[in-house]
Order: structure tokens, then C-alpha cells, then sequence
């Protein structure tokens, strides 16, 4: 099994109902799990209150700076790369997602921002450039000794962390949005098709098919 299949079991049995549920809806703008500012009104389901806090949300200053934004967008492709079936996490807009997130559960904003810098420095210490310097040689050189919970290093434990919170977070953005959504197989609901009572149900009551 290959990362983007192993990503995608793991997403079809942890995602929350409600993040594919919003992702699918065919009044959902098509870009992310996040509705785009400019389309709130149009969202089915949100409340006034709702609207109000995704607004403020938005109007936000961004939390990332140009850095930080671009090591999550090289990051995040190295987790998810663009394969043969779809596009990769910058395809479908998951620093977008990253940075919505964090603005909305700033829970996520210290760990985020201090494994982005604990990512830099490791790299200036091995390679003399920060992350999104190095080469993807290098890049996956040190992703792979983060990589692997419980196989991590005493030392690289840090960032063994921050690179679990990173894939949660780039498996989750991709795999609600639409290029994800596409990518899982997932048709949404279909009406049933009626065909009559099966042979075997008729014969079993002595019924014919009329």
C-alpha cells in the first residue's frame, strides 16, 4: 500500500461525517471543506451566527507568514503529491485549509508554528538551508525520520509531533475537498431504483409477477 492509498483508508475511517457531509453538498463552493467568504450567503444550512463568525474568521490577518505558507504548501505536497488518478495538496488548496484552521481552533497555532521553525532549523543544522531550501532528497531524508510514530528518535521526538499534526491536517484538507472527494470514489446519495418484488420473495408465498 502506497502513502496516498494509506492516507485515504485512514481519512474514509476517521474523517468526521459532518467535514464530508458540508464537502459534498452540491451547493458547497469548490475549492475546500471552507466555504469561500465571497459565496457565505449562499451556503445551505448556515445560521446568521454562523455567517457572522466565518466572516470575522476571514477578515482575519493572516496567521502564517509568506514563509511559514510556502513550507506548508511543500510540506503538504510531500505528504500528498500529484499522482496518476489526482492533484496534490496544493492542487486542492490545503495551506488554505491549514490557515483557516488555525484561525478557527487556535489550539493548533504554537504547535504549528513551532514545528515550521523546529523543521527550519533542523535543516540549517544538516544542510545549511532552511526547509524549503533543500532538496525533496533532503526534504524526504528528514521527513522519514519523523514519519513513523513510535520508530522516532528521543531527539526528533518534537518532530515527530509536528509531522503527525501536519499529515492529520493535509489528509483532512485534501480528502474534503472536492479534488479529494473525487479521489476517495465517494458518489454522495442516489435515489433507489424500484424493480419489483425479487422471483424468489414471489415463489416463497406462491405469488405471481403481474
Amino acid at each position: 500500500m502506497n502513502r496516498r492509498q494509506s492516507l485515504k483508508a485512514l481519512s474514509i475511517s476517521t474523517l468526521t461525517a459532518g467535514l464530508l457531509i458540508e464537502s459534498c453538498k452540491t451547493d458547497t463552493p469548490k475549492s475546500a471543506t471552507v466555504v469561500d467568504n465571497s459565496n457565505l450567503g449562499d451556503v445551505a444550512g448556515l445560521q446568521e451566527f454562523e455567517i457572522e463568525r466565518l466572516k470575522k474568521l476571514y477578515a482575519a490577518p493572516a496567521f502564517f507568514n509568506e514563509h511559514e505558507k510556502s513550507t506548508l504548501i511543500v510540506l503538504a505536497d510531500l505528504i500528498i503529491p500529484k499522482d496518476a488518478v489526482s492533484g496534490s495538496a496544493s492542487d486542492a488548496k490545503v495551506a488554505d485549509f491549514i490557515e483557516f484552521i488555525v484561525k478557527d481552533i487556535p489550539d493548533h497555532q504554537v504547535p504549528m508554528r513551532g514545528g515550521l521553525k523546529w523543521l527550519d532549523l533542523q535543516c540549517l543544522n544538516t544542510y545549511g538551508q532552511p526547509f524549503t531550501g533543500c532538496t525533496p532528497v533532503q526534504q524526504n531524508e528528514l521527513l522519514e525520520q519523523i514519519a513513523y510514530p513510535g520508530k522516532t528518535k528521543p531527539e526528533m521526538h518534537q518532530g515527530e509531533v509536528f509531522f503527525n499534526r501536519m499529515r492529520d491536517l493535509t489528509a483532512s484538507g485534501f480528502y474534503t475537498s472536492e479534488i479529494g472527494i473525487k479521489d476517495l470514489g465517494y458518489k454522495g446519495n442516489a435515489p433507489g431504483k424500484w424493480e419489483g418484488v425479487p422471483k424468489d420473495v414471489l415463489q416463497q408465498y406462491n405469488l405471481k409477477d403481474e
